[in-house]
C-alpha cells in the first residue's frame, strides 16, 4: 500500500499472551472468547505488529514491538513467541536495513510497544535503531518515568531511558508530524498516547495503538481493564469511529492475531467491522 510518498510495510515482531479478562474489561468471557479463544491460563494470543513507512530518504517505524532479551520468567508469564515472526525477518521481507530507519514514532512506552527500541550488549542497553530519532509525547514520557501503582509494571525503563540518555528521544507537544502523518493524542488507555494517522487524498490508515488493540475492540463498550481512564476511552472511540466509518479509513491493529486491519461500519447496535483484512490493500 502507498500513501503519499510512503510505501507501507507490516513489521511483525512476534506474539505474546495476556489475560483475556484484562483485555476485555467488563465484557463477559462468554462474548470475547468467541473471537479470541483463551488458553488454559485464560490468556489470549496477541501479535506485536508494527508499521514501516518508507520513502526516498526517510524510513519511519511506528512502535517497536515487545523486543528480545527478556528473562525466562517474563517469557513464560507472557507467552512470548518468535517462532513465526521476528523484527529481523520482517525488515528483511520489507527490504529495508534497520540502520536506515530515520524515525521511530512510539505510541506509548508500555513494554509491548517499545520493547524493541533497545537491545542488550555487554551488559549495556543500546538503541536498536541508532541512526533514528525516536518520538514520544512529552507528557507521556513524564508519566512513564513516574507512573502509578496501577500501571508501573507496564513501564520497563531500560526499554526507553537509553534513548533519552543517548539524546535521540524527541519529546512532542504537537500533533502534525508532516504533511502525510498526523499524531492523534488520546488519554483513555494511558496519558498522552499518540495514535498515528497516515493519509492522502485517496486513503487513510489509522495506527490504533491501544485505543483499539484488536478488531474485537471496535464496539464502543469493549474497553480494556488496563485502561487508566475507561470512560475517556469510550468517548475517544465515539469521536474517532464515526470519522473512520464515514471516510472509509483502514484501522491498523497492533495486537490482533487474526486481522491486520479493517474498515468500520455503523449499524443499529453501534460500530462493527465492515471488512477484515489479513494484509493491507495493494
Amino acid at each position: 500500500m502507498t500513501i503519499g510518498p510512503y510505501k507501507l510495510d507490516i513489521i511483525e515482531t512476534g506474539s505474546f499472551a495476556l489475560d483475556g479478562g484484562a483485555m476485555f474489561g467488563v465484557v463477559p468471557k462468554l462474548f470475547w472468547q468467541m473471537t479470541n479463544p483463551p488458553d488454559e491460563l485464560n490468556r489470549i494470543t496477541l501479535n506485536a505488529r508494527n508499521l514501516l513507512l518508507s520513502a526516498e530518504n526517510q524510513n519511519i517505524l511506528i512502535d517497536t514491538g515487545i523486543g528480545n532479551f527478556w528473562d525466562e520468567k517474563f517469557n513464560r508469564i507472557y507467552g512470548v513467541d518468535y517462532s513465526e515472526f521476528s523484527q529481523q525477518k520482517s525488515f528483511e521481507k520489507a527490504g529495508v536495513d534497520p540502520e536506515k530507519v530515520t524515525d521511530v514514532i512510539l505510541t506509548h512506552l508500555h513494554f509491548d510497544h517499545t520493547g524493541g527500541s533497545t537491545y542488550l550488549k555487554d551488559g549495556n542497553w543500546l538503541p536498536t535503531f541508532p541512526n533514528a530519532v525516536y518520538h514520544i509525547q512529552k507528557k507521556h514520557f513524564e508519566w512513564a518515568i513516574n507512573p502509578s501503582e496501577k500501571d508501573k509494571a507496564s513501564f520497563i525503563k531500560e526499554r526507553f531511558m537509553p534513548l533519552m540518555n543517548e539524546g535521540i528521544l524527541k519529546l512532542w507537544e504537537d500533533s502534525e508530524f508532516n504533511d502525510y502523518v498526523e499524531l492523534i493524542v488520546v488519554n483513555g488507555h494511558t496519558f498522552n498516547q499518540q495514535l498515528v494517522k497516515i493519509s492522502d487524498s485517496s486513503n487513510t490508515v489509522l495506527y490504533c495503538g491501544d485505543l483499539i488493540p484488536t478488531s474485537s475492540h471496535i464496539p464502543v463498550p469493549y474497553v480494556m481493564g488496563y485502561d487508566l481512564q475507561p470512560l475517556i476511552t469510550l468517548n475517544e472511540k465515539k469521536d474517532l469511529l464515526p470519522k473512520a466509518s464515514e471516510e472509509n479509513w483502514y484501522l491498523f491493529f497492533e495486537h490482533d492475531s487474526f486481522a491486520v486491519a479493517s474498515t468500520v461500519t455503523k449499524n443499529e447496535r453501534g460500530f462493527a467491522v465492515k471488512e477484515k483484512l489479513t494484509e493491507l490493500p495493494k
